[in-house]
Order: structure tokens, then C-alpha cells, then sequence
């Protein structure tokens, strides 16, 4: 086991610039995860963890060897000074231990949806916090895919790995521009319901969600790409009696979300 008590060490330095540079992670195909809860979520995501680093001030030896364990791979395992610790983390509750793990391929062509699947779909989403958001009511309503359009910020983000409270590796996602996506559901025979202040637009508590479905939301300042609304099963709204017309990206597909979960007979767990 390797022990670093320098800052100027090449691995943490290379840690400080994974964390800030999006193009090096799509470059290296590598990232960061911060917190027991969440590397134990990419573990059970599948992810690969290549390195796991921990401050033993904060958390034992003992339990991160059953974590490295847990995984059934050959990980490499780092102590790591506290003064380095609190460098590289952002948050004083994620129990002293970080791991660096390999993307994932998320293309089109690597996505798997059941015959009848319910599938959120997100064009150019570029707020970490709406992500983040999106991708916790995903996990919680277990829907079956999320696929971001356009996306203008890389999934592997800290800051929406954060957000989203590891469920970025708990939810089936892929990428892909609008034109992509809108083929994908058109060759599985999947609705699409796109969310659109419309005057066409019908209350999302009138559509039958119980078939294949996709629904898709834009960002609260653009709305959808003309593409989406072309492409429409039907345009969807939901409904407002005060004085706005819009809500957060993140609440209306969460409203969208949970009444389509609704007509499918949520399953409550025991």
C-alpha cells in the first residue's frame, strides 16, 4: 500500500485536475468519486474502480479493505495525508475516502430498455443541480433509462456526481444529439411526449403513460428544439394556476414522472 503525505505528488495532482477539467476525463476516460455512499453505488453501477484513497484519521483501514473487496477487482489502495483529504474533497461528510474509477460508454448503441420501457429524456441540460436533480427522481421512480440530448456538461461532473447523491450510477443513461435519440425511439416504437408551452399541448394527466414511453423536457429558459416537437406523439403540458408559466426542468419532470409511475402502479417497497 502506497502512503502520500505531498500535495506536489503526481497522482494528486493528477486527482486536482480530474476534478477541473472535463476534456481530461473524456481524454483519460477517468474520473473522480467523493464519499463512501457514492463509490459504493458506482460499485453496485458496474463502474470500474481503478484507485481508492483514504485519510485513516477519518475512516479505518479495515473498512476500506471490504469496500476494495466488494468489488471483486484488483484496486489499487492509497493513504493519503488529512491535510490532502481536505484538499481534494469538496464536502466535510464523505467519511474520508475518494476512489478514481473508468468511464463508461454512453452511447445510444450501449443502452438496453425493456419492451415497455418509461424513458426521461433531457435536452441541453447544463446546470449540474438540475442534473443531479433528474437523475435522484430517475432512481427513485426506477425509470428505465435517461438519455441527455445535447448534453452541454459531462455526467461525470463532481458536481453533479454530488447532486445527484450517486444516483449518476444507479440510473441507465446515455447521450446523444436529438436527431440520434429521436431515431433510437422511433426504431423501438417508443412515445414521445414532449413537454411544451403550447397552445396544442394536452395535461399530462390526460395522456396514457402504461404504453412504451418517452418523456422528454427542455431547459426552463429554451424549452424544446422544434426537432422534438415535430417528432411528438403528443405535447404535454402541465397545467398552472398562478402567475408563472414554467417550472424548474427538474420539479416538471418529476411531476411528469411520477404520474406516468402512478398509471403503471408504483411499486411501494416493503
Amino acid at each position: 500500500m502506497k502512503q502520500i503525505t505531498s500535495l506536489q505528488n503526481p497522482i494528486i495532482k493528477n486527482i486536482i485536475h480530474l476534478q477541473e477539467k472535463s476534456r481530461l476525463r473524456k481524454k483519460k476516460r477517468l474520473f473522480i468519486i467523493e464519499g463512501f455512499r457514492e463509490i459504493t453505488l458506482a460499485i453496485k453501477g458496474n463502474y470500474q474502480i481503478e484507485t481508492l484513497l483514504f485519510s485513516d484519521e477519518i475512516i479505518s483501514m479495515n473498512r476500506v479493505k471490504e469496500l476494495s473487496i466488494s468489488t471483486g477487482q484488483n484496486i489499487e489502495i492509497i493513504e493519503i495525508s488529512t491535510e490532502i483529504y481536505q484538499k481534494l474533497a469538496h464536502r466535510k461528510t464523505t467519511e474520508g475516502i475518494l476512489a478514481i474509477s473508468k468511464c463508461k460508454e454512453l452511447g445510444l448503441n450501449f443502452l438496453h430498455v425493456s419492451k415497455n420501457p418509461l424513458i426521461l429524456i433531457v435536452e441541453a441540460p447544463e446546470k449540474p443541480g438540475n442534473i443531479g436533480a433528474i437523475l435522484r427522481t430517475a432512481d427513485a421512480a426506477n425509470l428505465d433509462a435517461v438519455i441527455i440530448a445535447n448534453p452541454k456538461t459531462d455526467l461525470y461532473n463532481p458536481n453533479i456526481i454530488r447532486s445527484s447523491v450517486g444516483c449518476v450510477f444507479t440510473t441507465n443513461i446515455a447521450v446523444g444529439t436529438t436527431e440520434e435519440i429521436i431515431g433510437f425511439l422511433k426504431e423501438n416504437h417508443i412515445n414521445i411526449y414532449s413537454a411544451a408551452l403550447n397552445k396544442e399541448s394536452t395535461s399530462y394527466t390526460k395522456i396514457n403513460f402504461k404504453l412504451a414511453s418517452a418523456i422528454v423536457v427542455g431547459t426552463e429558459a429554451t424549452g424544446l428544439s422544434d426537432e422534438w416537437l415535430t417528432n411528438s406523439t403528443n405535447k404535454i403540458i402541465i397545467p398552472m394556476e398562478g402567475e408563472i408559466d414554467s417550472l424548474n426542468v427538474s420539479v416538471s419532470a418529476a411531476i411528469i414522472i411520477f404520474e406516468a409511475k402512478r398509471q403503471r402502479k408504483f411499486k411501494i417497497r416493503d
